[in-house]
């Protein structure tokens, strides 16, 4: 029987283009695919990049469909990943690695997007019974946002806030190292004991261990320039040969934010004020709970208590996940709206001029 592909959360350009790659990737693979609607498909390819995208994949994913994300971070939580821009090659590639069955046929020479293939899902003891409970309402989100802190190089520098008075300026932590143009080659860092980084400014990624809280104590004294290790070419192929693949540097960026206010926001934003998730951030496995935290936050601006209620998550880590997202452009901070001013009460008329 034939596996099929479906498509949703995704305007009509994207879905467009994906059908031609389908049809041409699917050609060279003998017809073995087919299009079929979503609640029919074996695999549903969802725009993870788009408004509605990660909805789709909550509801999709609550109903243990298969999910093929398209998105153009580098990971991305579904069960599949299709790399953006996508072409006919990627596309035949995972479709290849997904059904295992006849090899595609040489196509002609076209520029390869980025090789595809199946990315980590969250796996079942990750997983709360609240996630498998959350609907899609899939609501528009409120506009109207004022940056905050500064961001990660995808979301570029945001002017800070002045929603609370300003803080003494405190030692800069690693996390803060990790901000685009506070580094400018490739460096290495490690603490006594633990696994090495290898740090590219430029390239904007690193490589070192798989999971986080392995490297949660590298966040917790001040840093300075002079605990970086410039490393040559040699040094540095031979250092990163054993460590896997690359990982985007935002996402140390990301930790050290997550870490740094202990449950506390950080200097510069208001505890009582309102914030958004302006796009959907890759949850880590190591915080499953974050997942609850970023569907209550997509749904508009909510104080921090608000988000704690709606996702059944403690204050505190609420507070450091908004932490975290406003250290990598994720998150902003809503300001109150402000009133539209009243008009008083114009004196006159019949009534106004009666003497008494």
């Amino acid at each position: 029987m034939s596996p099929t592909l479906g498509m949703t959360g995704m305007d009509p350009a994207t879905e467009s283009s994906l059908k031609a790659a389908f049809e041409q990737a699917n050609a060279r693979l003998q017809g073995r695919w087919r299009l079929a609607p979503e609640a029919e498909a074996d695999y549903v390819a969802v725009d993870m990049d788009s408004m509605y995208g990660p909805m789709s994949w909550l509801r999709l994913h609550a109903a243990g469909k298969q999910v093929v994300g398209v998105t153009s971070a580098r990971r991305s939580q579904t069960d599949f990943h299709l790399p953006r821009p996508f072409d006919a090659d990627a596309l035949a590639q995972l479709l290849q690695s997904i059904d295992g069955g006849a090899a595609p046929t040489a196509a002609p020479p076209a520029p390869v997007a980025a090789p595809a293939g199946m990315a980590p899902a969250p796996v079942p003891q990750d997983e709360l019974p609240e996630e498998h409970r959350q609907r899609s309402d899939e609501e528009q989100r409120a506009p109207g946002v004022v940056p905050g802190r500064p961001a990660s190089a995808d979301a570029g520098t945001l002017a800070p806030a002045t929603v609370a008075p300003p803080a003494p300026p405190r030692e800069r932590r690693l996390g803060d190292w990790f901000a685009p143009g506070a580094l400018s080659k490739r460096m290495k860092f490690s603490r006594a004991g633990g696994p090495d980084l290898y740090i590219d400014p430029v390239a904007r990624e690193y490589f070192g261990p798989a999971a986080l809280k392995p490297i949660a104590g590298y966040f917790d004294a001040p840093v300075e320039e002079q605990d970086f290790l410039p490393v040559d070419a040699g040094a540095w192929s031979s250092g990163v040969a054993a460590l896997g693949p690359a990982q985007p540097l935002a996402r140390l960026q990301w930790y050290g934010g997550l870490l740094a206010g202990g449950g506390s926001m950080l200097p510069g934003f208001d505890a009582a004020g309102r914030y958004k998730l302006s796009k959907w951030p890759q949850t880590e496995r190591e915080y499953p709970k974050h997942f609850r935290i970023a569907t209550a936050m997509m749904k508009g601006p909510a104080t921090l208590d608000e988000v704690a209620a709606a996702s059944g998550v403690p204050l505190a880590e609420v507070v450091d996940f908004v932490n975290a997202s406003l250290a990598t452009g994720y998150a902003e901070h809503v300001p109150e709206p402000t009133p539209e001013p009243t008009e008083p009460a114009k004196a006159g008329g019949l009534f106004g001029r009666r003497k008494k």
